[in-house]
């Protein structure tokens, strides 16, 4: 099961970009690779002592760094998304018979 969830958790990310545009990229943008990339590490490592039966203090604080990074990704990635402006529509006269 866990070899299951393993496939479906996140793709590398920095493999799929060139190096021109990483030049570009904000430094929040730059800050979350680099998270995304030891939340990896610590979701394979998970799984891997999930596959050898490991039920110990270890998979906990291991599984609660993994939480911390993902909730300090989430964190990050808020920062880059613009908030979208409320439109207000005008209300429609009514027409008198």
């Amino acid at each position: 099961m866990s070899t299951q969830r393993r496939r479906g958790l996140r793709k590398p990310v920095a493999s799929k970009r060139s190096t021109v545009g990483k030049a570009r990229q904000f430094p929040v943008q730059h800050e979350i690779e680099k998270l995304d990339g030891e939340l990896n590490a610590y979701n394979e490592r998970i799984a891997e002592l999930e596959d050898e039966g490991h039920r110990g203090l270890a998979m906990k604080v291991l599984k609660a760094n993994a939480m911390d990074l993902a909730r300090r990704i989430d964190e990050l990635r808020s920062l880059l998304v613009e908030p979208k402006k409320a439109v207000i529509k005008p209300k429609k006269k009514e027409r008198a018979p």
